[in-house]
């Protein structure tokens, strides 16, 4: 499905937690905001000290422990406002996208988005 952006989103983690299925990561915080994004959890890689937020529904966890069940980046997308995108997967209230302008992907918040 595309969309429409209709407001400007900036990532705020240039650095993003990116990993192979498998990998076992210590668990910290749910996230808690006004935003109803639920069922993320912030993780940091055992290995290499990354470090970002990760969807639940991708996490066997293991008391403060997971694995994660399939690859996985949190990157997220930079766009302009009127920027056309196509969203691939939706989960916990961010959208999956790739621009249609130069094929970059990356996460968004469905909120910053209009079906078109």
């Amino acid at each position: 499905m595309n969309y429409e952006v209709i407001e400007v989103h900036r990532s705020n983690y240039p650095n993003p937690i990116t990993i192979r299925k498998g990998t076992k990561l210590k668990l910290g915080n749910k996230y808690s905001g006004t935003e109803n994004w639920d069922n993320w959890r912030y993780c940091y890689t055992l290995d290499n000290g990354a470090e970002g937020w990760v969807p639940e529904q991708l996490l066997i966890v293991e008391n403060e422990y997971g694995v994660i069940l399939e690859d996985y980046t949190a990157k997220e997308l930079n766009v302009e406002k009127g920027e056309i995108i196509k969203g691939m997967r939706e989960l916990n209230g961010w959208l999956w996208c790739i621009k249609i302008i130069d094929r970059d992907e990356g996460w968004l918040p469905k909120d910053k988005l209009r079906i078109i």
